[in-house]
């Protein structure tokens, strides 16, 4: 199964709630923090909802 490359790009700072909580549940939190996920809809989803704050690559 293919995985997810997520690095963090542009902060939370005034950004709503909900979308704070979706980086922090992805395992970010700083500019240029970099974590690696599975490829299921559940993160493809996160993503879609910070897509504005987040970089995605494909990794195999």
């Amino acid at each position: 199964m293919a995985k997810l490359k997520i690095t963090q790009v542009r902060s939370t700072i005034d950004r709503k709630q909900p979308q704070k909580r979706t980086i922090a549940a992805l395992g970010l939190g700083k500019i240029r923090r970099t974590v690696v996920h599975e490829d299921t809809p559940q993160i493809r989803g996160m993503i879609r909802a910070v897509a504005h704050l987040v970089e995605v690559e494909e990794i195999d």
